[in-house]
């Protein structure tokens, strides 16, 4: 699909004046199939004007396939449609953009004052990782509504805007909606090198976070920045009364390489999920400790085989480290 302009040059297909919505739904989908750039002020007509709420929706729903500004127009005019499924077809739509320089056409709306039509919008430039709507997203950090938040720090993530790392801080330590704390806990991940110590602080609250899933995440993001500092808190998180949080935590520890983290990732080996356990007989081979051979020994007989599998690939590493 393109992004020029265009001027009809088919007829137009007669279905769609017919008083039954059901066929000029039909007619819908075979422009749809027929992928003519052609047919597009069709379709754009058909979701603006159709009377029947379920062809809207139609239409809109194909009309995710066309990048193009008149397609984007035309959804981004639906998000304020007065039938709900309509819109919600016109966001899911949006979302499927695959031209940043149609996505950029979303930008005036990423400002409106409805919370939906502002978080379709920031959704929808979200994967395009479009610059312009660095702005738009930082101004959308403070929005009242729960959902448009959600959409900013995705935004500021996917486009690795670490300059807004302290107002995502902040979320992922005093938000009121959980995916909120979630997605911008996630986000802090951003941080690297000296910015890592400013964001720790978040990270370890978020470590303590009422969600789980939000426990969760914080584990995920320190593993991922490797921040020794975290190591107290990680082997504590080992007691979570989710096992999710644990076996995140366990990937930190183990990445870490810390000794330390042994006892807590050795009593791991006797949960009765067994991904944890894989987990922390991963990590008990990534750190290399000599002592951890007999626990693993032990794993080498465990029901999972994929504990059994990770065990015995770990301690030869381990009795080398012993040996040496």
């Amino acid at each position: 699909m393109t992004s020029t302009p265009m001027t009809p040059t088919t007829e137009p297909d007669p279905r769609l004046a017919s008083t039954d919505a059901a066929v000029r739904r039909i007619a819908i989908l075979d422009l749809a199939d027929a992928e003519d750039d052609d047919d597009l002020p069709q379709l754009t007509a058909a979701l603006r004007a159709d009377p029947a709420p379920e062809v809207r929706a139609e239409a809109a729903r194909v009309l995710g396939g066309w990048n193009h500004a008149r397609a984007v127009d035309a959804l981004a005019q639906a998000l304020l449609d007065a039938d709900e499924g309509v819109r919600a077809a016109a966001a899911l739509a949006l979302g499927e953009l695959k031209d940043a320089d149609c996505a950029a056409r979303l930008l005036p709306w990423a400002s409106h004052l409805d919370p939906s039509v502002r978080a379709a919008a920031l959704r929808g430039m979200k994967e395009l990782r479009i610059s312009a709507a660095r702005d738009p997203a930082r101004r959308s950090l403070t929005h009242p509504d729960a959902g448009v938040r959600r959409e900013a720090v995705g935004v500021l993530g996917w486009l690795k805007a670490v300059e807004a790392l302290p107002e995502i801080a902040r979320l992922a330590v005093g938000d009121a909606d959980a995916e909120v704390r979630r997605g911008a806990t996630g986000a802090l991940g951003l941080a690297s090198g000296e910015g890592v110590a400013a964001v720790l602080p978040a990270l370890l609250a978020a470590l303590n976070d009422a969600a789980w899933p939000v426990r969760e995440e914080a584990a995920t993001t320190l593993a991922k920045l490797r921040a020794a500092d975290s190591l107290q808190a990680l082997i504590a998180a080992m007691d979570d009364a989710a096992w999710q949080v644990r076996l995140r935590a366990a990937r930190a520890l183990g990445r870490l390489g810390d000794a330390a983290a042994l006892p807590a990732l050795v009593g791991a080996l006797a949960h009765a999920q067994g991904n944890l356990r894989k987990e922390a007989a991963i990590a008990l081979g990534e750190i290399g400790a000599p002592q951890a051979a007999p626990a693993l020994e032990l794993a080498t007989a465990d029901p999972d085989p994929e504990v059994r599998k990770v065990a015995r690939a770990a301690l030869p590493r381990v009795r080398a480290r012993g040996a040496a």
